[in-house]
């Protein structure tokens, strides 16, 4: 009898872990943690596609760390400034292909001339160290054999660029939000609800709504300010992180808004978004957690 009992309630809990839920936009939570834990995995609903050359190369985050992994190649190895930084000339270099451009910058209400001055490419040194492209030893960035390995093969190269932007680095570090998960904890959720919703140009709080809808426990991470509420701090601190700092320099969106302050901003998909992401649907099938 407790035999029956057990089977009985194993075969409840299973049902329960595979039923689509509404706030998880019809998904599971077996698949939910999948797109938060193993996003890119084999069972997860995200999936990363192959692009043809000419489409890897409107990627700006991936050509920059190209450009900088070629530099290096080039010369065997670039040695850093004392602090650990690209020395001014390599800095000059990486943003003069224009592969992101800074907003402070290009308005000159800001002047390039170390590392720091540019984020995008204070980014793009961190990334291809935290992701194995290169090892640095006594002050200089040399191509380890990952690198080699690599650098020449755009989509496992892409797929590890996202995979450590979204796992190792932490989004937090260029922003006064405070050292928190908003947006970077399922951040292959937000590619769900782009790939569904993105096609019509939608407000980014349409996407910051549906977020918060899933994650609600995220907001209590950030705290009130005298201007802003928790609500609206968490608004704009999923919006930059999300989109300006994260699926922008994918070439994943294109953002529109006015030059002024608290002007609204709108967000859609590009043409490359759906020829790199696919989004399986939820799968009624129950499927064992190992």
């Amino acid at each position: 009898m407790l035999e029956e009992i057990q089977r009985q309630l194993d075969k409840i809990m299973k049902e329960q872990n595979n039923a689509g839920l509404p706030h998880f936009e019809g998904y599971s939570p077996f698949e939910m943690h999948h797109i938060l834990h193993f996003t890119f995995g084999d069972i997860s609903p995200v999936q990363l596609l192959k692009l043809t050359d000419s489409e890897y190369k409107s990627i700006p985050i991936l050509n920059q760390i190209k450009h900088l992994t070629d530099l290096i190649a080039k010369n065997g190895e670039i040695k850093l400034t004392n602090k650990g930084y690209l020395p001014t000339k390599v800095v000059a270099d990486i943003y003069a292909q224009q592969y992101i451009k800074d907003e402070y910058i290009e308005s000159g209400l800001s002047k390039l001339y170390k590392e720091t001055d540019a984020m995008s490419i204070n980014l793009t040194r961190i990334i291809v160290e935290l992701s194995g492209l290169v090892k640095k030893r006594n002050n200089r960035l040399s191509l380890t054999k990952t690198g080699e390995k690599n650098v020449s093969n755009n989509f496992e190269l892409l797929r590890l660029i996202f995979k450590v932007f979204g796992s190792k680095f932490n989004w937090a570090y260029y922003d006064g939000y405070g050292d928190n998960t908003v947006g970077q904890l399922g951040f292959g959720f937000s590619l769900i609800l782009l790939s569904k919703y993105g096609s019509v140009k939608q407000l980014d709080s349409f996407y910051g709504e549906k977020y918060f809808k899933a994650f609600p426990q995220l907001i209590d991470d950030l705290q009130p300010t005298q201007f802003q509420t928790i609500e609206s701090q968490a608004a704009r601190c999923y919006s930059i992180r999300t989109f300006n700092r994260f699926l922008d320099y994918f070439g994943l969106i294109k953002i529109d808004t006015l030059k002024k302050f608290d002007a609204d901003i709108f967000i859609t998909k590009t043409a490359l978004f759906d020829k790199l992401i696919h989004i399986r649907p939820h799968s009624k099938h129950s499927i064992h957690l190992e």
